[in-house]
């Protein structure tokens, strides 16, 4: 059976005083709770707060990852940040293709299965997102989409330990999410899929969903039957609104 995730991701938000306020808050209220027994729970800060949200979730339920990784190993790219650094600062995950990078940075299917590549080869579990934008689900194109995503994912070879997250970028930052029919009906499009291309993987690789999750929409999300978890944006940043959408694994 695959165990629950949620993940928090940060975005660039955050300063050395908030990443101690927010860290040190959901420390506290998952000390009290043993739902680290059956749901991964990471959070993913700026690269620059890593080491500090690493030492502070020593001893926790949390763990750290990255919201990105370069496809080089190293080399004179200047600003760059590779997995194996990711790794050495103490990261377990890393964040890979969110809709943000691709729109703001042109990385292409191809350029996002290139990194997930380097990130397991330097130890990190990829969480790689895909999704469809409004213009294309109009169209009839989600589907389409999504499957070319994952087919560049398949190509570079998967493994069972693998996350995907299904974005739907229309829901992104909007306050709009899926609803739990067209969250559901997705991810178990992306679950056929993976049975069909990458049949090793396909019954443990984990499927999040992510798009305005909230902690009043989460309990319903989860519970649908190929969702995971989830991958959560702006109400990773609140303590209660964080330990509530990760509680409602266990409904």
């Amino acid at each position: 059976m695959r165990r629950n995730l949620v993940a928090g991701n940060w975005k660039m938000h955050g300063v050395s005083a908030s990443v101690e306020a927010l860290m040190t808050g959901l420390a506290a209220r998952f000390a009290g709770s043993d739902i680290g027994l059956s749901t991964d729970i990471v959070v993913c800060p700026t690269a620059l707060h890593i080491p500090q949200a690493v030492e502070l979730a020593a001893a926790t339920a949390i763990a750290v990852g990255g919201q990105n990784c370069s496809e080089h190993v190293e080399g004179a790219y200047t600003g760059e940040i590779s997995a194996g650094m990711l790794a050495d600062t103490g990261c377990q995950w890393v964040i890979l293709g969110h809709s943000e990078r691709r729109q703001y940075f042109a990385e292409s299917d191809q350029l996002v299965a290139d990194k997930a590549v380097l990130a397991r080869a330097a130890g990190l579990t990829p969480m790689v997102c895909v999704g469809e934008t409004l213009q294309e689900r109009e169209r009839g194109e989600a589907e389409a989409v999504v499957s070319r995503q994952l087919a560049a994912l398949v190509a570079g070879g998967l493994e069972p330990t693998d996350v995907i997250a299904y974005e739907p970028i229309w829901a992104i930052g909007t306050g709009v999410t899926a609803t739990p029919e067209q969250a559901q009906a997705m991810h178990a499009m992306i679950r056929a899929y993976l049975r069909s291309e990458a049949a090793a993987s396909a019954e443990e690789i984990r499927l999040l969903y992510g798009g305005s999750v909230k902690a009043d929409n989460a309990a319903e999300l989860f519970a649908a039957e190929d969702i995971d978890g989830g991958l959560v944006g702006g109400a990773s940043l609140k303590v209660d609104d964080f330990f509530a959408i990760v509680e409602a694994t266990r409904e």
